[in-house]
């Protein structure tokens, strides 16, 4: 199961189906790229991803897919 450390020590694990600290997204520019019906699967390809720690609520963006390093945000309240 994958998985990553947040710099909280709360270890992340992201393998499940669905996953509920996993988030995707897609910027504004390129979902105007989609008109009429889409196609779910494409749409999903094209999407980031990020998880959002359930600890301290850091959000890790993974910009360039999970095989690479994800980005860390740290989110104020």
């Amino acid at each position: 199961m994958p998985k990553i450390l947040c710099d909280c020590g709360e270890i992340l694990r992201y393998g499940d189906i669905p996953c509920k600290i996993e988030y995707n997204f897609i910027s504004d520019e390129e979902y105007d790229n989609y008109q009429g019906q889409i196609d779910a699967e494409e749409l999903y390809l094209n999407m980031k991803s990020f998880l959002k720690c359930p600890k301290c609520n850091m959000l890790w963006v993974y910009w360039n897919g999970f095989g690479s390093v994800p980005a860390g945000y740290k989110l104020t309240e």
